[in-house]
């Protein structure tokens, strides 16, 4: 049988559309940074498009296993629960986040906005939430993380949507969403989208955008600034990168940020983040 490191994409933090850690100070860096080894590695097995379902639920089980300290299974997972412990964390968002990645394996298309928000509830809410208890930070943030981490959820669905449709015939578009613009799963396949996935894209598009309204103040609720910065860099590039999914085609054009992009937004969001915070 494969081990979670067979199954390994070779993705790295720096390779993610958002910045992960790239602010926080040395001793909040290193929680994290196992936190998202974990999540990478638990990411690849859900979407290893060789391995099968029985086989991918039975690795992300050694890994729950492993977080829950019943087993050492999973080098990754017992090298986080370590961490975990020494730093007094709940391991309660780990284990959120294998739920996500168990639905990966047996559901492959969501039905409303709802849905997918609740797929979100344990694919991406649990990781800031980990992030903020590693901080310290007040739990009253959660609700403003949450839709912040929803939201750059539904961006990396929808500027993947081709991709995961073709390679994994995963859809996360809400099939509801689809038909009452009258698009077609099989859209997906096509070389461009149809006027009826681009309307669709687009409503998801404000959708999200009313996500990064509820999580407009966010960084500036947090107590520590380096955490804040990197707050508002990552809202400034979902909000750019939200306009950019509603006018430019995710089939057929580039999306994602460069890194030359990414480096100017960024730098705008801190210096409004310290005008801000001044």
């Amino acid at each position: 049988m494969s081990t979670a490191k067979d199954l390994a994409s070779g993705k790295g933090h720096k390779d993610e559309n958002f910045p992960v850690a790239s602010l926080l100070k040395p001793q909040h860096r290193a929680p994290i940074l196992a936190f998202y080894r974990f999540a990478r590695a638990a990411d690849d097995v859900a979407d290893n498009a060789g391995a099968s379902a029985d086989e991918k639920l039975a690795l992300l089980g050694a890994m729950r296993a492993s977080i829950a300290g019943t087993r050492d299974a999973d080098p990754v997972s017992v090298a986080l629960r370590g961490v975990m412990a020494a730093h007094r964390l709940d391991p309660v968002h780990a284990l959120d986040l294998l739920t996500a990645f168990e639905r990966d394996c047996t559901i492959n298309r969501y039905q409303t906005w709802d849905d997918v928000i609740d797929y979100c509830r344990y694919s991406a809410m649990p990781v800031g939430r980990y992030v903020l208890d590693v901080h310290g930070e007040d739990r009253a943030l959660w609700p403003a993380n949450d839709a912040l981490c929803a939201a750059l959820q539904v961006i990396n669905h929808l500027q993947d949507c081709g991709k995961d449709y073709r390679a994994i015939d995963r859809v996360y578009i809400p099939l509801a969403a689809l038909a009452w613009r009258g698009a077609q799963v099989s859209d997906l396949g096509l070389d461009a989208a149809t006027p009826a996935l681009h309307g669709t894209i687009i409503d998801l598009g404000n959708q999200t955008l009313a996500l990064l309204a509820d999580s407009k103040r966010f960084a500036r609720g947090i107590r520590d600034r380096r955490l804040g910065m990197e707050v508002a860099i990552i809202q400034r590039l979902a909000e750019d990168l939200t306009r950019r999914v509603k006018t430019r085609d995710p089939l057929s054009e580039r999306v994602h940020h460069t890194k030359l992009e990414m480096a100017r937004i960024a730098g705008g969001a801190v210096l409004a983040y310290l005008v801000g915070r001044a």
